[in-house]
C-alpha cells in the first residue's frame, strides 16, 4: 500500500551526519552522508539517505528520499499490538509493548524512529549491529510488520472474540 507524503503533516530529523573522503590526486574531497527520518506523529514514519558537498543539501535529499518510503505502523493507543523483532543486516531491533505513561525507551536511532511514529509507550532493544543505519532500518522493518487484532480477523476471515479465544 503506497502512502501519499503530500497528505501527510510531516516532521524531520536527522539521525546521523557522516564525512565521507574520496582521495584524489590533488587530495581529498569532502562530502556528507545524512540518515534522515520522516514522520506524522500519527502512524506514519519514514527513513532516507542523502549525500552531497553541504549539509543542508543532504539534508534537503535524505527527507525527499524519506518522504518515497513511508510506512504504516499499526498502534494499539499510545503502544505497539505486540513484542517484535526488526532485521536488517546484522542489525536487530526487540519492540516491545509498554504501560501507559513509561514512555519511549529506546536507543538513540530507533528511539526517533518510534517517536516520529507516534508511539508514546514502547520499550526496544538494539541487538546486534549499532551501526545506526542498520539500526533504524531494522526498526522500521518491525514497525512495518506490526498487525492489530481486527488485520489478523480480517485476513482470516473470523471476527475479532475468535481470534481472542
Amino acid at each position: 500500500m503506497r502512502i501519499d507524503p503530500s497528505t501527510l503533516e510531516l516532521k524531520e530529523k536527522v539521525v546521523f551526519i557522516n564525512r565521507v573522503a574520496k582521495v584524489v590526486k590533488g587530495g581529498r574531497n569532502f562530502r556528507f552522508s545524512v540518515l534522515v527520518v520522516v514522520g506524522d506523529e500519527n502512524g506514519h514514519v519514514g527513513v532516507g539517505t542523502g549525500k552531497s558537498v553541504e549539509i543542508p543539501e543532504a539534508i534537503r535529499k535524505g527527507i525527499e528520499d524519506a518522504k518515497k518510503n513511508i510506512v504504516h505502523v499499526a498502534m494499539v493507543g499510545t503502544t505497539v499490538p505486540h513484542t517484535i523483532e526488526g532485521i536488517f543486516g546484522t542489525g536487530k531491533v526487540l519492540i516491545m509493548p509498554a504501560t501507559e505513561g513509561t514512555g519511549v525507551i529506546a536507543g538513540g536511532p530507533s528511539r526517533a524512529v518510534l517517536e516520529l511514529a507516534g508511539l508514546k509507550d514502547v520499550r526496544a532493544k538494539s541487538l546486534g549491529t549499532n551501526n545506526a543505519r542498520n539500526v533504524v532500518n531494522a526498526t522500521i522493518n518491525g514497525l512495518s510488520r506490526l498487525r492489530t487484532v481486527e488485520d489478523i480477523a480480517e485476513l482470516r476471515g473470523k471476527s475479532i472474540e475468535e481470534i481472542l479465544g
